[in-house]
């Protein structure tokens, strides 16, 4: 068994600003309601290997792990995985960006395994990534759009 998740948003301004934003992994504190900190652990080019740190969950646990991204501007695409993998058995991410009429299309696919010791199976993790991803797109819809309405 494994997960797979896909989500996407529509975000009202220009493709760089949308890419620029969501891809400055240090600035993500700032986009995303989730993430407490962010350590770039190393950088090459378009790959950033980082450890993300969230804000305590309502047991008071904070998460924490180190992931590896690598951009391609030319496509409009971003793969990621977890290097420390924590619960999951994997976890793989890509991103996808497509120019439309209305904006930018942001996709998010997530493909995972749970741990057969993780607090949560397979099934709890794709509804809590679904819910989750919701809220954390249309946060980043907002806060990028606000940016483009100012931008000179």
């Amino acid at each position: 068994m494994s997960g797979h998740t896909e989500n996407e948003i529509v975000i009202d301004a220009p493709m760089e600003l949308v890419w620029e934003r969501t891809n400055d992994v240090e600035r993500w504190p700032e986009l995303f309601s989730e993430y407490a900190s962010v350590e770039v652990l190393e950088r090459d080019g378009d790959r950033v290997l980082f450890r993300l740190t969230m804000h305590p969950d309502a047991a008071g646990k904070v998460w924490s792990w180190v992931s590896e991204r690598v951009a391609d501007r030319a496509t409009g695409t971003v793969t990621a995985r977890r290097v420390e993998t924590g619960p999951f058995e994997r976890m793989h991410i890509r991103w996808t960006y497509e120019q439309l009429d209305t904006g930018v299309r942001m996709r998010w696919v997530q493909d995972f395994a749970m741990k057969p010791d993780a607090p949560v199976d397979d099934a709890a993790m794709t509804k809590r990534i679904n819910d989750n991803s919701r809220v954390q797109m249309a946060l980043i819809k907002r806060k990028v759009e606000e940016v483009a309405c100012t931008a000179p």
